[in-house]
């Protein structure tokens, strides 16, 4: 049985703290992205989540994010017959809808590279003597 150290279970509860925060700020985007050539209802949306690790989540997640897109009228919705059960609730993306997500799809890149600046791509900073010596 192997037992964690306490720093390595720390450092898994912060990557997954971590990871869910950046979802929870970026999932309404890649969920408008994602409507972007056409209507699906929320089940394909999920498997299309699921398919790409990071952006994994639940239903008790999509739905409610989906109802808040629907609200601020940055997708419409229509029922269509489904061939194997119940019909579907379709999300399609307004006008609005795709306003915000080229406005994101503008924003991102920037903010990406910023935070890649900081943590990402930048060797370790140097310590207070090689600063000085840098001089």
């Amino acid at each position: 049985m192997h037992c964690m150290e306490p720093a390595e279970a720390g450092n898994r509860a912060n990557t997954s703290k971590a990871a869910s925060q950046l979802r929870k700020g970026v999932l309404e985007y890649c969920v408008l992205a994602l409507l972007r050539d056409g209507p699906r209802y929320a089940v394909e949306l999920l498997r299309e989540l699921d398919a790409v690790g990071p952006m994994a989540t639940s239903q008790g997640t999509v739905y409610p994010l989906l109802s808040r897109l629907r609200r601020d009228e940055l997708v419409s919705t229509d029922w269509q017959e489904s061939s194997s059960g119940p019909p579907r609730r379709y999300y399609a993306l307004t006008p609005t809808g795709r306003a915000a997500l080229e406005e994101f799809a503008g924003i991102w890149p920037h903010f990406r590279d910023a935070v890649d600046h900081f943590v990402g791509t930048r060797g370790p900073s140097p310590s207070p003597t090689e600063h000085e010596e840098q001089r």
